[in-house]
């Protein structure tokens, strides 16, 4: 599993969001004989074009902020600015190995031996990619 997958288990509810969703989904539908229309009713959806995503259900928004202020040991850590302080608060490891590998799973290209830097990145990238997934993020820990 992922190091995002393993944040987002922690604060999302639900078991399948341990793994964030593919920015993309592709669907197929089966290949109908030359000359045939698919027997469908006019009001059943139709599959999204390969190579584009389906329509996400309507889901509610988890409220991030409530989730980790609920966690033990959240009056302790600066969960809100810290990428290291989030780690422990989900009880991961937050030791610089793991912050680099977080770094490279998101596509950071800046210098990971500035890790102030790519820390500060992380925890706004961290936040960004929860509110995409299902996650209410205030926008005071966006910035």
């Amino acid at each position: 599993m992922s190091i995002l997958g393993k944040i987002f288990g922690k604060i999302f509810p639900k078991a399948n969001a341990a793994q964030p969703p593919a920015a993309t989904t592709t669907t197929t539908t089966a290949q109908q004989p030359a000359g045939q229309q698919p027997n469908r009713p006019a009001t059943q959806p139709q599959a999204a074009p390969v190579g584009q995503a389906a329509p996400a259900a309507t889901m509610e928004r988890v409220d991030i902020e409530q989730v980790l202020d609920g966690m033990p040991g959240s009056q302790k850590l600066n969960w809100r600015t810290s990428i290291v302080d989030l780690m422990k608060l989900v009880g991961m490891e937050s030791s610089l190995q793991e912050r680099k590998e977080l770094a490279d799973e998101l596509g950071y290209t800046g210098d990971k031996n500035d890790s102030a830097k790519m820390n500060m990145w992380l925890h706004k990238e961290v936040m960004k990619r929860m509110e995409q997934n299902g996650g209410k993020v205030p926008p005071n820990l966006k910035d």
